[in-house]
């Protein structure tokens, strides 16, 4: 019994990030966040 919980609960977790993974778009933070990188690799080289 025990361990059917657990690996119910490791099935529910792992739907939950792929779920969420899949999901998410790139907002504006997301995109100023790869111009500042960019920015910063450009500098270094």
């Amino acid at each position: 019994m025990k361990k059917n919980k657990s690996i119910i609960a490791a099935l529910a977790v792992i739907a939950l990030i792929v779920g969420l993974s899949c999901c998410a778009k790139e907002g504006p933070m997301e995109r100023a966040g790869k111009k500042v990188d960019k920015a910063v690799e450009d500098i270094r080289k």
